[in-house]
């Protein structure tokens, strides 16, 4: 990790992620019912726990209301979940706001075009390998693990070291 990359994430304190094609690779099994099924990686899951046992909060942004995700990010103990919004921009935004917190203390995950909203309020901005041009182009940094599989935990880890390294040297 660049020193760059290391400064701007020793300060973040919200972690605000997509769903679809971050935590998952994008795929959607449709049952015969008409339900969803999708499969997570329990190594993204610990890496957001760690970051949450850091305080670091967690908040999920999702354009499709999947009940999965719900069960998943309850699980986890994630508080902060917004399934069905495309409109991401103004989200974020209340959702800084009401922490009181600066962009250069959010970084922020996705993959595709409504993510852009996203990274235009988030100081640090990070993209799974499986990404659309246009937001890895946006992104700070483009994960070499695949989404759905390791991608998060490796943004999780990133962080992690960062801050660790901050407290170190303080």
């Amino acid at each position: 990790m660049n020193a760059d990359l290391a400064q701007r994430a020793s300060h973040i304190k919200l972690f605000v992620s997509d769903i679809d094609g971050v935590w998952t690779d994008g795929t959607v099994i449709m049952n015969a019912d008409g339900s969803e099924s999708v499969v997570f990686s329990v190594l993204d899951g610990f890496g957001l726990v760690s970051l949450m046992r850091n305080n670091i909060e967690i908040a999920i942004i999702s354009g499709r209301d999947n009940p999965a995700v719900a069960a998943r990010a309850k699980k986890l103990g994630i508080e902060e979940v917004h399934l069905g919004f495309l409109s991401k921009g103004e989200l974020i935004r209340k959702i800084i706001s009401r922490r009181n917190l600066n962009i250069s203390q959010v970084a922020s995950i996705g993959d595709d075009l409504p993510d852009l909203e996203m990274f235009e309020h988030s100081g640090l901005c990070f993209a799974p390998p499986n990404a659309v041009n246009e937001v890895k182009a946006a992104a700070d940094y483009v994960c070499t693990t695949p989404a759905g599989r390791g991608a998060v935990r490796e943004v999780c880890d990133l962080l992690l070291a960062a801050q660790s390294a901050r407290q170190n040297a303080s």
